[in-house]
C-alpha cells in the first residue's frame, strides 16, 4: 500500500458516518511504576479515570481497554468499560492496539489513547477526531506549550516542529527549533532561554494523543523500525519517512503523563483540586 499516493490529494470532508474506537493500551509491568494502570488515584484506578476521560469524546463510538493482564481486564470490567486481552509479546503500545483495530470491522478512525494519562480531556480527543476527517492526514496527534527551560533541555520531553499548514516536519528529544542566533549571543541555549523567556514560545511539547486512519495504523505497525527512530527512540518519525501526513493541533487544556512517582503526586493533587473547587461551586449554587 503507498500511503504517499493514497493519502493525499483528497478534499477534507466531515464524514458523520465515519466511526472512531479509542483503544488503551495497559500492561501491568511498569520499570518505575509497577502496576501501574491500577495504582489509585482518589479512589479510583488510573486506567478507570482514563477510560472515563475517553468516554467524554462525543465523536468516538467505542471506549476499549487493550491488556495483557487478566488483573486489568478484571478491574476495568468490573467498573463498567470494555478490555479486551492481547497478545503478550507486543514490543510497543501500538502494535497492542493494531491488534484489537483488525478485529474492529466497523472502525474507521483508531485513536490511541496512553493508560497514563488520566487528565486527558475529553474535549482534545474531540478536535484530534475531527481533525482525521481530512482524508489527506494519515495520523493526527497534540502538542501543547512549554512553560519551562528545564523542559525545552529535557530530552524526555518531545519536541515537535511543525510546518504552516500545522503538518509535522520532525519529532526530536533535542531543543528543536535551534534558537541559533540567540545562543550564539548568549553562549548557550540555557543563558539564551533564561535571558528571552519569549524564546520558548517556539517551542511545542508533542503529547502522546494520536489519532490513526486505520489503514494507515495497520501499514505502520507492519513497517520495520526505520533508522531516525531508533536513533531518537520515537516511532512517529517512522511514519514521516514513509511520507505519511502528520496534522498536530493544540490539546485543549495540559495533560500529565504518569512516568514517575511524582507524576502520580501531582495527578493526584489535581483531581482533588477539581473536586473540591466543583464542590465548593456547587455549594455557591445552592445558597
Amino acid at each position: 500500500m503507498n500511503l504517499t499516493v493514497n493519502l493525499t490529494g483528497t478534499n477534507s470532508q466531515t464524514n458523520s458516518k465515519t466511526k472512531a474506537v479509542v483503544l488503551i493500551p495497559a500492561r501491568f509491568a511498569s520499570s518505575r511504576l509497577p502496576g501501574k494502570p491500577l495504582l489509585e488515584i482518589d479512589g479510583k484506578p488510573m486506567i478507570c479515570w482514563v477510560a472515563e476521560r475517553a468516554m467524554e469524546a462525543r465523536n468516538v463510538s467505542r471506549v476499549i481497554v487493550a491488556t495483557d493482564d487478566e488483573r486489568i481486564v478484571d478491574v476495568v470490567r468490573s467498573a463498567g468499560f470494555e478490555a479486551v486481552m492481547t497478545r503478550a509479546d507486543h514490543s510497543s503500545g501500538t502494535d497492542r492496539i493494531a491488534e484489537v483495530a483488525q478485529t474492529l470491522d466497523d472502525a474507521d478512525i483508531i485513536v490511541n489513547l496512553q493508560g497514563d494519562e488520566p487528565l486527558i480531556s475529553g474535549l482534545t480527543i474531540e478536535r484530534a477526531v475531527e481533525a482525521s476527517n481530512d482524508e489527506s492526514v494519515g495520523i493526527v496527534t497534540t502538542w501543547e506549550s512549554i512553560e519551562t527551560a528545564v523542559d525545552v533541555l529535557n530530552p524526555d520531553v518531545v519536541k515537535v516542529v511543525v510546518d504552516s499548514s500545522d503538518l509535522a516536519l520532525y519529532f526530536s528529544r533535542s531543543p528543536v527549533p535551534y534558537p541559533r542566533e540567540a545562543v550564539r549571543k548568549h553562549v548557550t541555549l540555557e543563558n539564551a532561554l533564561r535571558n528571552e523567556p519569549g524564546l520558548l514560545g517556539q517551542f511545542r511539547k508533542h503529547t502522546g494523543l494520536y489519532v490513526y486512519r486505520k489503514a494507515v495504523l495497520l501499514e505502520f505497525t507492519s513497517w520495520p523500525q526505520s533508522e531516525l527512530e531508533r536513533g531518537e527512540c520515537l516511532e512517529q518519525l517512522r511514519a514521516l519517512e514513509r511520507g505519511v501526513k502528520i496534522k498536530v493541533i493544540e490539546a485543549a487544556t495540559p495533560s500529565i503523563g504518569v512516568d514517575t512517582k511524582e507524576d502520580l503526586e501531582r495527578v493526584r493533587a489535581s483531581i482533588q483540586k477539581e473536586h473540591l473547587e466543583f464542590a465548593v461551586e456547587r455549594f455557591k449554587s445552592l445558597l
